[in-house]
C-alpha cells in the first residue's frame, strides 16, 4: 500500500511539472515597452537614412492592438506629419487583403471551388492555352504564368521608332526609371488613351481615361502568357487578375463590391480601391513620381501600372488602407475568421489558405498567402504579405501575434531599395515574433 502511495504521489509531482512548464510556456507575456523602444530606435534609423519618408506600424495579437504608432512624413519635404487615419498604397498586400479574402468567403459559401477551372468559369479562356488552370494554382502561383506583362508599354511610342526606354543616358533618355533611362519624346496612342473624360471610357489616372477595347489585348496577352513551366511557384501578379475575373463572372459582381461585403462586416472603413473616392488627398500618402507612364507624382491613384489599367481595381494590387484597418483583419484571421462575436470566414477556409499545401515540393506557399522557408527571421507557420511599395505584414497563429508595417519607400524613386537592403521588416517581425 505504502509503494502504491510512493507511486501516485510521484506520478502526481510528474504531471504537476509537466502541467507547470506547459502554463509557463503559454504564459510568456509580449513585452509592449521592450518592443516599443526597439521599433522606435528601428524607425528612428530608418528615417536618418531615407529608408523611407514616413511610416504607420500596428502590432497586436488576436485580441487587442498593443502599439499603433506613425512616423515621419507623407514626403521628403516634411510639410504633412504621418497621421493614424492616413492610408497607404498596399501595392501586392492587395493581393491577400483583396482577393484571397474574398476567395475563401466565396469558397466558405460554396460559390466557387478550388478546382474550378479557368476556362469553364472565364468564357475568354475557354479555347486558350491556359484553360483548364484551376483556382487552386493561380492561389499558389504554380500556374507556370510570366511574373507580369507590361500592358501600358503599348499604349506608349516615339515619332520615330526608338526605343522607350535605354541603359544608357544620353540627350534623348534623361530621367531614370528604375534602372533604365525614358525616351523624353514619347507619346500616346489616342486609339486608346483620352485627356478627358468619354463615355464608357475607364479611369486610369486623374487626367487619364481607357477605351475598354484595349481590355480585348489584354486577355490575348494573358492567354499566351504560358512558360510551360505549370506545377513549378513563380509568382504572377497574373495569376490573381485571373482570381479576380474567375470570382467576377462566378457571381456577377465587381471585386470592389465584393471586397466591401468582408470590409462592411469587420466594420473597417479606411481600406478600399480608388481611395479619392471615400476618403480626401490629405489622407493619401503619395508613392512615386513616374517620369514614364503619367508624369506625375502619383498620389490616390494606384502605383502599379497593370492595376491602374484596369481602373485602379485588380486582384493584384490597388487597395489602399491605414494599419488600423489591417490589424482588424489580422484579428480576424487570428480568431480562425471570428471577430467581434461574428464569424466571417468559415474557420476550416482560414486553416486552410494559411497552411503550406506543396511544402513537399519545396514550395513554400499558401493560398494567396505569402509563407517563408523557416529560417533566422520567420518560423513554419508565419504567414502574411508584403508589397512594392514598401509594405508589410505577417502573423503567426502559434503565439497570435502579428506586424504591420505601411511605409511608401518608393517616394519619390522605386530605385529606393535600402529598407529592402537592411531586412528593415524581417527584423521588426524577428524581435515582436520571438
Amino acid at each position: 500500500m505504502k509503494n502504491t502511495t510512493i507511486k501516485i504521489l510521484l506520478v502526481f509531482v510528474v504531471l504537476l511539472g509537466i502541467s507547470c512548464s506547459s502554463v509557463k510556456k503559454s504564459s510568456k507575456s509580449f513585452d509592449t515597452k521592450t518592443n516599443e523602444v526597439y521599433i522606435d530606435s528601428m524607425m528612428s534609423n530608418a528615417l536618418e537614412k531615407g529608408f523611407f519618408p514616413g511610416a504607420q506600424i500596428s502590432v497586436g495579437s488576436k485580441d487587442s492592438i498593443l502599439i499603433l504608432k506613425n512616423y515621419g512624413y507623407h514626403d521628403y519635404s516634411k510639410k504633412e506629419l504621418v497621421k493614424t487615419e492616413d492610408v497607404y498604397d498596399l501595392a501586392s498586400m492587395s493581393k491577400v487583403l483583396g482577393a484571397t479574402l474574398v476567395a475563401m468567403r466565396l469558397v466558405g459559401d460554396n460559390k466557387i471551388k478550388l478546382q474550378d477551372k479557368l476556362g469553364d468559369v472565364v468564357a475568354v479562356y475557354k479555347s486558350t492555352a491556359i484553360s483548364d488552370l484551376t483556382l487552386f494554382e493561380l492561389l499558389t502561383h504554380t500556374t507556370g504564368l510570366k511574373s507580369g506583362i507590361t500592358f501600358y508599354q503599348s499604349l506608349l511610342s516615339t515619332p520615330d521608332g526608338s526605343p522607350l526606354l535605354s541603359s544608357q543616358k544620353s540627350d534623348v533618355y534623361i530621367e531614370l526609371f528604375d534602372n533604365m533611362y525614358v525616351n523624353k519624346n514619347i507619346v500616346y496612342d489616342t486609339k486608346y488613351l483620352s485627356f478627358e473624360p468619354r463615355d464608357n471610357y475607364i479611369q486610369v489616372y486623374k487626367n487619364m481615361w481607357l477605351n475598354p477595347d484595349f481590355y480585348k489585348t489584354i486577355y490575348e496577352k494573358i492567354g499566351l502568357a504560358n512558360t510551360n513551366t505549370r506545377g513549378n511557384y513563380l509568382y504572377s501578379d497574373l495569376n490573381l487578375i485571373l482570381v479576380q475575373q474567375m470570382m467576377e463572372s462566378k457571381t456577377g459582381m465587381k471585386l470592389d463590391q465584393l471586397v466591401k461585403q468582408n470590409y462592411n462586416d469587420l466594420g473597417i472603413s479606411k481600406i478600399g480601391y480608388n481611395p479619392l473616392k471615400w476618403t480626401s488627398d490629405q489622407n493619401v500618402t503619395p508613392t512615386e513620381f513616374d517620369p514614364f507612364f503619367r508624369k506625375d507624382t502619383i498620389k490616390g491613384y494606384v502605383h502599379d501600372e497593370a492595376a491602374a489599367i484596369l481602373g485602379g481595381v485588380s486582384g493584384n494590387a490597388g487597395l489602399f488602407a491605414n494599419a488600423e484597418s489591417i490589424s482588424v483583419i489580422c484579428q480576424m484571421l487570428l480568431n480562425n475568421g471570428k471577430y467581434a462575436g461574428k464569424q466571417i470566414l468559415e474557420k476550416k477556409v482560414v486553416r486552410e489558405f494559411i497552411k503550406s499545401p506543396l511544402v513537399k515540393k519545396g514550395i513554400y506557399r499558401g493560398l494567396g498567402f505569402d509563407k517563408r522557408k523557416p529560417d533566422a527571421f520567420y518560423q513554419e507557420n508565419d504567414f502574411g504579405h508584403t508589397g512594392f511599395t514598401g509594405t508589410f505584414f505577417f502573423m503567426n497563429p502559434d503565439n497570435n501575434q502579428f506586424l504591420i508595417i505601411l511605409t511608401n519607400r518608393v517616394n519619390p524613386t522605386r530605385t529606393n531599395k535600402l529598407m529592402y537592403n537592411d531586412n528593415f521588416s524581417s527584423k521588426i517581425w524577428k524581435q515582436i515574433n520571438n
